[in-house]
């Protein structure tokens, strides 16, 4: 063999391994490629599932907030609604305690009141209705002012028992069905 087929022999050996080395890196980078790609798709799936659930999330929040807010505008509106209704029937109890009718309806509270308690009371108001509780209840009547819109309040002689028969609390005790003629 001749020094110059010997370096041929080689240059072919060389070249053949050279060829199956770039088959072999060609191979493996499209391998890697596409191992790439698919890491790629996984991504991209996964990002946009959690953007889509997170979406989802983030309108039923939103959605959920929006109904809560509706929730308490309503519930103002007739919390307020209430009050001025409250407020009016306040007024119309300040008028009929100035009416000509008042002190009959005096009367059946004060009949009301000793049917309940005895004749033995002793029965007060507001400093404006003095007169008229004079009138209805005799000696009974306490000319000890309160601070209510009208009716009175009896009380047996020995304060054990009493009977509010006041404008304001007779609202208190009705104010549950006067909310639900509102709602």
């Amino acid at each position: 063999m001749s020094l110059e087929s010997l370096v041929a022999e080689i240059r072919s050996r060389g070249e053949t391994e050279l060829r199956t080395i770039e088959v072999a890196r060609a191979a493996e980078a499209a391998r890697i490629t596409a191992e790439r790609d698919a890491q790629i798709a996984a991504i991209r799936a996964e990002a946009t599932r959690l953007t889509g659930a997170d979406a989802a999330r983030e309108r039923a929040q939103r959605l959920a907030a929006a109904k809560l807010t509706a929730r308490k505008l309503l519930y103002e509106a007739q919390e307020a609604r209430l009050e001025q209704a409250l407020r009016e029937t306040r007024d119309l109890l300040q008028e009929y305690a100035d009416s000509t009718d008042y002190p009959a309806t005096l009367k059946r509270m004060y009949d009301a009141a000793t049917d309940r308690l005895g004749k033995q009371l002793r029965v007060t108001g507001r400093a404006a209705d003095a007169a008229k509780l004079s009138k209805v209840a005799g000696k009974a009547a306490d000319p000890t002012p309160l601070p209510i819109l009208g009716g009175m309040v009896a009380e047996t002689t020995d304060g054990n028992r009493r009977l509010n028969l006041s404008f304001d609390e007779l609202l208190r005790l009705h104010e549950d069905r006067v909310r639900e003629l509102l709602s």
